[in-house]
């Protein structure tokens, strides 16, 4: 069965010397993961677009960047099947090998097909509830399904729009949104159903590993009642999976202007309540980054003092990622790119090393 292995990701690092040398790659279940990712969100449900992001995607995967990462509801699923036709002609014209990328996505949010339907909401009852994959009750905010059936459902669906026979690791898709309609006690319990279902799925082989990517979840106030607990989510994987469980990863937002995982405790990690990062790298999950230059945001305009910091760069959103892969706790920084150009000049940060943990702290304390 073909899906990124440590030897294949190796063998990919191995044709970027300069980068290895850098820092830019790094551990992740024993698989080499580029410390920069390509993110598929934005974007038109539109032909034009498909080829941008193929393009963006092949030059990403031929320069340096082997981790992808993307969403069964992003632009009406047509970025994972990008995804797929990019790697599938790479492989054909034996320029990459399958076990060379790794690739993750997402499911959760109820996804259309190429396109908005004229009617949502016979699409919801035809595809999904008709067939039994969920209840009308299952549906929280009109929009997410968090049943063992409808992720099973999802991941099979993720994999033939792919045209992969692994993912190498899966995602629930904002998990807090149940929070809005469940109570937290319910809330775990729904994520142990889940969590068994998907270590069914890696017993199959349909996936390699699991997590949760969230925007509020992690980075919230332990009052509000979008937080998470790490420690909580843990507890259910090993209720579902045992210690062996496979809960590896985390999605979150993180930049320079949201940088709650770095600096607000909120997570509860034996008898001290520390960041998101701290609690994450304690319990050795990995964490990958979401709106790393929050949506091109932090690509221009930043003070003096950031380019003084993160020295060797000419762009400001090479610096931004700089300071997303430098932090300690983080394994790689997500960026959306549907412009191979993008991809090129963000990647000018990986023949840089990584700042210090020092050069990040300084940013925080004006030192």
């Amino acid at each position: 069965m073909s899906h990124a292995t440590p030897e294949g990701t190796k063998k990919y690092t191995a044709r970027f010397p300069e980068f290895q040398k850098a820092g830019h790659y790094r551990d992740f279940m024993g698989l080499q993961v580029s410390s920069l990712g390509l993110g598929t969100y934005l974007g038109n449900q539109n032909e034009a677009d498909d080829k941008l992001y193929i393009d963006a995607i092949k030059t990403a995967l031929m320069s340096g960047i082997n981790l992808l990462d993307s969403a069964i509801n992003y632009r009406c699923m047509r970025s994972e099947r990008n995804i797929g036709q990019a790697i599938q002609e790479l492989v054909k014209e034996g320029k990459l090998t399958r076990e060379e990328v790794v690739v993750c996505t997402k499911g959760g949010f109820i996804p259309f097909d190429g396109a908005p339907p004229a009617n949502p909401q016979k699409y919801f009852h035809d595809e999904y509830i008709t067939p039994g994959l969920c209840a009308q009750d299952d549906i929280i905010a009109g929009c997410h399904c968090m049943t063992p059936s409808y992720l099973r459902n999802q991941v099979e669906r993720s994999l033939k729009n792919l045209g992969l026979d692994r993912i190498d690791l899966f995602y629930i898709h904002n998990p807090e949104t149940q929070l809005d309609e469940v109570e937290k006690p319910d809330f775990y319990k729904r994520l142990e159903m889940v969590f068994k279902e998907l270590e069914k799925l890696v017993a199959e082989g349909k996936i390699g590993a699991y997590g949760t990517a969230t925007w509020n979840g992690y980075r919230v106030p332990v009052e509000s009642p979008e937080h998470l607990s790490l420690q909580d989510v843990l507890k259910a994987a090993e209720k579902a999976g045992g210690n062996g469980h496979h809960f590896k990863a985390v999605q979150l937002p993180y930049n320079m202007g949201m940088a709650e995982a770095y600096g607000l405790a909120n997570q509860v990690f034996g008898s001290q309540t520390v960041p998101f990062l701290e609690a994450a790298k304690a319990n050795g999950i990995a964490v990958f980054t979401s709106a790393s230059i929050l949506q091109s945001r932090l690509s221009k305009n930043l003070p003096p003092v950031v380019g003084e910091t993160f020295l060797g760069l000419k762009t400001d959103a090479q610096r931004a990622i700089q300071f997303v892969r430098s932090t300690p706790g983080v394994t790689a920084a997500l960026v959306g790119m549907k412009h191979k150009e993008h991809v090129v000049d963000n990647l000018g940060v990986a023949q840089v090393p990584p700042a210090s943990p020092e050069k990040v702290e300084g940013l925080f304390s004006g030192k």
